[in-house]
């Protein structure tokens, strides 16, 4: 479903260039039901252009930034030269995710092997449903993985294309998740005591993904993905690396097993301390 709205100053756009002539190029804007748009030549190319064809050529996908927006003459003006790389990727990595989005959402409640199926209508209003609540509708498939159908349901949507739509959410998206690292001081005094410590960290290690397995449920990807591990850097420092969905998870998580394997080494004579960061 394209956008009806029109694009705000300042947003980065998909566009598909259409036509050239002397002054820029003409291309409409993929996501916004083909409304037109002019790159001025001027806005092409931070260096001297002599020939528009030497940068853009008809056809092409191109990631540009709205000027200037006119929604009473319909006039969107655009440029090309002021998208960085980096943006330009970004920007075109959400555009295919949102594809890809669009495609899983089909499938799911119009596929012929799609358990209910919805009709015209269903379809557009459960599109609608989501890219309000969530902008995306890729976001929308992630927090489904990330959450359950539940918020699925409480949007309204039916019980079984909430179902259908959680099937195929769990079958193609990979959740997102983040890495931290925090760092533990350990010693021990006894004469295994470099046996203690190392015991310490498997302990930690163990005790959290123990935890972990327990809070999972058949209904939950809860701690899927989630991982612990630690690594020697250089005694008597120790490195926590944390693998999870969110930050808040994360430093939870890394918290929890530096006082494991602090608390460990205490109990045998020895000493620890969590460092967030090494200075």
């Amino acid at each position: 479903m394209a956008r009806d709205e029109w694009p705000e100053k300042g947003d980065l756009v998909i566009c598909t260039v259409q036509q050239l002539e002397s002054f820029g190029a003409f291309v409409t804007l993929d996501e916004y039901g083909e409304k037109e748009g002019l790159i001025h030549i001027g806005q092409v190319s931070s260096g001297w252009v002599k020939h528009l064809r030497d940068h853009v050529r008809e056809g092409q996908k191109i990631v540009c930034k709205v000027l200037y927006v006119d929604t009473r003459r319909g006039h969107i003006d655009l440029s090309l030269k002021v998208v960085k790389d980096g943006q330009k990727r970004e920007r075109i990595k959400e555009w295919k995710n949102e594809k890809k989005a669009k495609k899983w959402l089909t499938l799911a409640l119009t596929a012929p092997t799609a358990g209910v199926k919805a009709g015209t209508e269903e379809l557009e209003a459960i599109e609608l449903a989501l890219l309000d609540a969530y902008g995306s509708l890729y976001d929308a498939f992630e927090d489904v993985v990330r959450v359950g159908k539940s918020v699925l349901l409480e949007l309204g949507i039916a019980a079984e294309h909430a179902d259908a739509i959680d099937e195929v959410a769990c079958a193609n998206v990979k959740p997102p998740s983040v890495q931290i690292s925090g760092y533990v001081e350990l010693k021990c005094p006894l004469p295994n005591g470099v046996e203690v410590i190392k015991e310490a960290l498997l302990t930690a290690e163990a005790q959290v993904q123990e935890q972990l397995s327990a809070r999972a449920t058949d209904t939950s990807t809860e701690g899927e993905g989630t991982s612990v591990a630690c690594f020697y850097i250089g005694a008597p420092r120790y490195r926590i690396r944390v693998t999870a969905s969110n930050y808040k998870e994360a430093e939870s998580i890394l918290s929890e097993a530096a006082t494991n394997a602090i608390t460990f080494v205490k109990q045998h004579e020895g000493y620890g301390k969590f460092f967030r960061n090494l200075t």
